[in-house]
C-alpha cells in the first residue's frame, strides 16, 4: 500500500479553530482503508475501516484531548 497526501485550506479542526492541513488516504483494495488529517495547530483526525467491515474513528486536539473516539462492529469488545 502506498498513501498519498494532499493539502487543504480552511477545514475546521477538532479545537474549533479553521486551519490548514494535510489529508492522508491509503488503501489496500480489500478492504482496509486509513484516513488521517493533519491539522497545522496540532490537531489530528483518523478514520480506520478494517477488512472485517468494522470502522474506528479519532479526533484528538492540539492539547492531546480525545474529543471522540468511536469503535464500530468487532473492534473494541
Amino acid at each position: 500500500m502506498i498513501g498519498t497526501r494532499t493539502r487543504f485550506t480552511g477545514e475546521k479542526a477538532p479545537c474549533g479553530k479553521t486551519v490548514d492541513g494535510e489529508h492522508y488516504l491509503d488503501d489496500d483494495g480489500d478492504g482496509l482503508v486509513i484516513r488521517e488529517e493533519y491539522f497545522s495547530c496540532g490537531c489530528r483526525r483518523s478514520r480506520h475501516e478494517y477488512h472485517d467491515g468494522s470502522i474506528e474513528m479519532t479526533a484528538v486536539r492540539h492539547d492531546g484531548k480525545v474529543v471522540r473516539d468511536e469503535v464500530g462492529a468487532n473492534h473494541g469488545l
